[in-house]
C-alpha cells in the first residue's frame, strides 16, 4: 500500500472497514478487531495511528512476527492469512498495515481463556455477535446448512404425500418406493427432508417443507414469494398486483414414454402464471393467423432461471420472502441473504458454482428446474439478456442479492 493511500485512509477516519490502533494494544484486543473485519467484508488495521488520526508510529520490536505468531497464531480462529506491510514516513515514523480479506470460513472467533467469542463490525465499533448474527455468519460461511434445520410444529402430515410419491416413483424412478408411513419416515429422514423433533414425532426440515409442504408458510413464514406489479417506476400506493404466494416449490408431473407433463403447479409455475399478464403483450398484427402472437416483454428463459436461483440459493436464516417486483420500466428479483461461501457477483457471472442449499438444489435438479451443470446464470441468463440487448445489474449486500432487469426495446423482444 502506497503512503498516499495510507494518508487517505487516515484522513477518511475509522469506518466499517478501517481501524486505527497503537501497537501497545493487547493481542486479544487486536484479535477482536481482526475477526470483526473478517466477519464483515474485510478491511485494514493501521498500527501506529491513534483515535485522533495522528500518526504516532510503531514502537514494538519485531511487530510483524508478533502479529503473525501471537495475534493470528494464538487468538484468531479459524486461520486467517493477512497481508502485513510497513510504510516509513519522512520523519522516521512507521505505520504498519494489516490487510484482511472477507472471511470464507465465518464465523471467526477470538480464542481466549477457553472461550470463543465472535465479533461483528457495526460502523467503527466491534462488538460480540448476537445469537442471530452468529447464525447468519455460520450460514454465510457454509458451516450451518439451515435447510436441514427442523421446523417445529410441522409433521409428516404437513407434506403433500402425492407430490413426494410422484418425486420418488416418477421423477427419480426409485426402485423401492416406501410402502407404509414408517418406511416413508425413515426414507425422508435419510434424504434430509425430515428430522427428529423435540417430541417423539419427526418434523419436517426446511428443505422438506419448502419443496413438498402443503402450506409451508403456516410453519415457515419466509417460504413464500411476494409478487408485486406497479404501473409507475417506483412503489406507489396502489399496486396492480400484490400477492404473497404459498405452496410447495415443485410441481406434480405425469410421466410416460412420451415425456413429462405438468398436472399440478408448484410455486414456480404459479408465480409465472400470475406474472404473465404483466410480462406478456399481444401483437397488433395477426399476420394471417387466427390469433395474435404473444410478445414477451422480458426473456422468459432468463426470468425463469433468475426466479429459481432466488428461491434455491436464498438464506433461510432471513425471515423475509423472496420478492418479485415489476415496475413500468424494469423487474427486480430479490433473494434474502448474502451470496454464500465467498461467492461474488463477478465469480457468479463467470460461471463459478457454490450452492448454499444442497438438498434443495439437488432435488430441483432432479426435476430439471435447475441447470444440470449448475451454471444457469452463465449459460442461460447472461447470453439471453445480452442477445436481446437487455440491460441488467446485480446488487449483492449482506442482507440480499437483487437482480434488476430493464424492460427491453420493442425491437429486441422475443415472440413466444
Amino acid at each position: 500500500m502506497r503512503k498516499s493511500e495510507i494518508i487517505e485512509l487516515i484522513a477518511n477516519g475509522e469506518n466499517s472497514g478501517v481501524e486505527f490502533k497503537q501497537d501497545d494494544i493487547r493481542p486479544e484486543q487486536l484479535a477482536k478487531e481482526v475477526v470483526a473485519l473478517a466477519n464483515l467484508n474485510g478491511g485494514h488495521i493501521l498500527l501506529g495511528v491513534d483515535d485522533s488520526k495522528n500518526i504516532v508510529g510503531i514502537t514494538r520490536p519485531n511487530l510483524g512476527e508478533w502479529v503473525a505468531d501471537t495475534v493470528f497464531g494464538r487468538y484468531v480462529h479459524p486461520v486467517i492469512l493477512p497481508y502485513y506491510e510497513e510504510a516509513a514516513f519522512e520523519d522516521g515514523r512507521v505505520v504498519a498495515v494489516i490487510s484482511i480479506g472477507p472471511g470464507i470460513s465465518k464465523p471467526y472467533v477470538v480464542r481466549e481463556n477457553d472461550r470463543e467469542t465472535a465479533y461483528v463490525r457495526i460502523g467503527k465499533i466491534s462488538r460480540p455477535a448476537t445469537r442471530e448474527q452468529l447464525l447468519m455468519l455460520a450460514s454465510a460461511g457454509g458451516m450451518v446448512h439451515s435447510e436441514a434445520m427442523p421446523v417445529h410444529g410441522s409433521s409428516f402430515e404437513s407434506l403433500d404425500f402425492a407430490r413426494i410419491e410422484n418425486y420418488m416413483r416418477d421423477i427419480i424412478q426409485d426402485p423401492q418406493v416406501p410402502e407404509n408411513k414408517g418406511e416413508w419416515l425413515e426414507r425422508l429422514k435419510a434424504l434430509g427432508l425430515m428430522t427428529e423433533g423435540i417430541g417423539d414425532e419427526p418434523v419436517c426440515t426446511i428443505a422438506g417443507l419448502v419443496l413438498f409442504g402443503v402450506h409451508p408458510r403456516r410453519f415457515l413464514k419466509q417460504s413464500g414469494i411476494r409478487l408485486m406489479f406497479f404501473d409507475a417506476d417506483d412503489k406507489v400506493y396502489q399496486a396492480k398486483l400484490d400477492k404473497t404466494l404459498d405452496g410447495p416449490l415443485v410441481g406434480r408431473f405425469f410421466v410416460d414414454r412420451a415425456g413429462r407433463s405438468l398436472i399440478d403447479s408448484g410455486l414456480i409455475e404459479r408465480t409465472f402464471e400470475l406474472m404473465e399478464p404483466f410480462i406478456i403483450e399481444e401483437s397488433n398484427d395477426l399476420g394471417g393467423r387466427p390469433s395474435r402472437d404473444r410478445i414477451w416483454l422480458y426473456p422468459f428463459v432468463a426470468m425463469r432461471e433468475l426466479l429459481i436461483n432466488a428461491l434455491a440459493h436464498r438464506d433461510w436464516t432471513r425471515f423475509t420472502d423472496v420478492e418479485v417486483v415489476g415496475y413500468a420500466d424494469r423487474i427486480e428479483i430479490t433473494s434474502p441473504g448474502s451470496l454464500p461461501n465467498s461467492m461474488t457477483v463477478e465469480k457468479m457471472l463467470a460461471g463459478q458454482r457454490s450452492a448454499r442449499n444442497h438438498i434443495i438444489v439437488d432435488i430441483l435438479r432432479d426435476y430439471g428446474y435447475v441447470d444440470a451443470r449448475g451454471m444457469g446464470v452463465r449459460v442461460k441468463v447472461v447470453p439471453v439478456l445480452e442477445a436481446r440487448e437487455t440491460d441488467y445489474s446485480y446488487e449483492a449486500t449482506d442482507d440480499y442479492v437483487r437482480i434488476t432487469v430493464s424492460k427491453p426495446s420493442r425491437e429486441s423482444r422475443k415472440v413466444g
